[in-house]
Formats: C-alpha cells, structure tokens, sequence
C-alpha cells in the first residue's frame, strides 16, 4: 500500500437511524465523497450484552455522549439489522465501492462470510478478543485492527494471534477510543512507531472532529484512514456528534490524497515544474550604458531579475574589471563582456 493513495473508509455504524433508505443514502453520499469503502457493524443488542439497566450496564456518565442510556438499549438504538447488510453490500457494490463489516462475535463472523464480506475489522474495545481475532484470523481475509486502549503486550497479542491463525494482511489503526477524541491526545506519532515494531501497514482510525489529525497522519505513513460518516448531524443518531457530513468527507478524501501526492521522494534541485520559475531567479545585470573600457562598479552593476545573466555569487569578483565592448542598459552580463 506504500505507492498506492490512502485507503478512505467511511465509517456508517449507527448513523442510518434504523432506516434502510437512509443507510442506502450514506453510501451513495459516501460514494460522491470519493471514498474507496464504507463499513459497517455487525451485532445485536443481545450478543453485545444482556438486558439489565442498572449498575454497570447503565451509562451514568455526564461526560458521555450516552449518558442515560443502558448498553442493552443503546445498542438496540445503533444495530444494523443484518436483512439490510446484503442490500448495503449490494448498494456499494453497484456503486463501485468496498463494503465490510466490524464483527462482534462468532455468530456474525459466521454471516459475513456468508454475505462473501472481503475484510474485517476489529474494534478497539474487541481487541483483546482473542477468540474473536482467532474466528476472523481462519477466514484469511484481510484485517483492520483498531489500537484503541492496548497496552503493547495486548497488541503484541492480538498481532501473533492474527498471524498464526491465518491472517496474512494486516493493518493496524492508532485509534483513541473517546468520542469525541480531543487531538491533543491522539499522539499520532505512534504510527511510524507501530509500522517499525510491527512491521505492518498503519493507518488511522480518527474520531477527533476536523481532519487536521487524518491529513497529519498521512505524513506518518498511514495508509489507512477511518472516519465515522452521516448525512446530516442536525439529524442526530448514536455517533453523529462527531461524524462527518458528505462536505467534510469529500474535503477529507481530497486532502488526504494532497498529502499523500505531497510526500514524494526526497528531492533537491530543479524539479520539472520549477523550470520555469529560474528565470525569475536574481543575477547580474548592467544597468547602465557602458562604452568599451569602462570600469564595472557598484553603479552601473546590480543584482536583479529576471535570472539570465551570471549568478550573484560572482557579484564581487566582477566589480573593477573593465568590459570590451559598448554594452547598453539591462544587459545580462557575461564572461564574453569583460
């Protein structure tokens, strides 16, 4: 993926709202963004936990997004019905983008591979699943790998348990599993980080608002680009407060190639397109009339554009020598005039 542009995947989890025309909608803004996939998730309320609103299995924090909610319902809220999954992956293969999914348990493994899904996704907070990555790993299809809250031995986990069983494409993303993610603490530095210790591909799984952390990332070597998407944030939904809307996307898509086209190869001297700005550079120029045998000086020689005449570094040299022909005003000087 090293000369390829970056991998944009759009990010749609619960943001249909639990309508299929919306979640139909999503890919084809999607698609007009300029992505090159669109991902889904893959549960349900009751493999995700069980139905209990109280204790731990409610969400009290005034901080969240959530807050209010049990995880039974808020997951009942944000599921895919998977009847929509084959009419999604239908959508975007017509359309002529990479649909997959995040599964979350076995069960969904099980119908994403009936459904012939072409890459999986482990989420952050599934990335010490070893069962899991061990299910996903045997399908030998490629794997996106959120980083989100691992410690390097968890990584170093999941990584060995992925290869041994199977995966033989893997991909990590830096993620900072807050939601919103402040990019103070998104430390995408890390990534050359990852790519060097892991020896894979790296990319960036970004819920910060903006694409400043996205576009950064690129020159770290991310390749790999996650971004959660939705047609409208007025429109609400799970995870809208920091999803981005059709705009945003197709801003992100373009800027994240800029910045990928940007990177080269390390370079000095004249580039192609810079040839024809030398002759804007500054040389040596007489800028009086001068009649054969007089004296070059401060007076009548200057450093100015345009860039035909000798290069400035031989400004002092030149000065006292006599020049050996009539020479008229705003003549590029020459070693044939002195």
């Amino acid at each position: 993926m090293k000369n390829n542009k970056p991998f944009i995947i759009a990010e749609m989890s619960g943001n249909h709202n639990q309508s299929l025309d919306r979640a139909l909608a999503i890919v084809d803004a999607a698609v007009d963004a300029g992505v090159d996939a669109l991902k889904l998730q893959t549960y349900t309320a009751d493999t995700m936990t069980i139905d209990k609103s109280d204790g731990e299995f409610f969400i009290s924090d005034p901080n969240s997004l959530w807050e209010g909610e049990s995880l039974y319902n808020l997951y009942k809220k944000a599921y895919t019905p998977w009847e929509w999954h084959k009419p999604i992956f239908d959508r975007c293969k017509e359309k002529g983008i990479i649909c997959f999914s995040t599964p979350f348990d076995a069960t969904a493994v099980d119908f994403l591979e009936e459904l012939g899904n072409p890459i999986y996704k482990i989420a952050s907070f599934e990335n010490i699943d070893i069962p899991l990555i061990k299910k996903v790993a045997a399908t030998g299809k490629p794997i996106i790998a959120s980083t989100g809250m691992a410690s390097l031995a968890e990584l170093d986990g999941l990584i060995a348990t992925a290869r041994e069983n199977g995966c033989k494409d893997l991909t990590l993303l830096k993620c900072t599993s807050s939601y919103p993610a402040s990019p103070k603490g998104t430390n995408i530095m890390t990534i050359p980080h990852m790519k060097q210790l892991f020896n894979c591909n790296v990319g960036l799984s970004d819920h910060t608002l903006g694409f400043g952390a996205a576009v950064a990332s690129i020159a770290l070597g991310a390749t790999v680009i996650e971004k959660h998407f939705t047609l409208s944030r007025d429109d609400g939904g799970v995870d809208s407060a920091f999803s981005m809307e059709p705009e945003e996307m197709k801003q992100l898509v373009r800027e994240c190639n800029n910045a990928f086209e940007a990177l080269g190869e390390i370079s000095y001297g004249i580039t192609e397109q810079e040839k024809k700005s030398l002759q804007f550079r500054r040389s040596l120029y007489i800028v009086e009339d001068m009649k054969a045998g007089d004296v070059i000086t401060e007076n009548n020689l200057r450093c100015i554009r345009p860039g035909l005449g000798l290069p400035p570094k031989y400004y002092e040299m030149l000065l006292g020598k006599k020049v050996i022909c009539d020479i008229q005003r705003g003549t590029a000087v020459s070693w044939s005039i002195v």
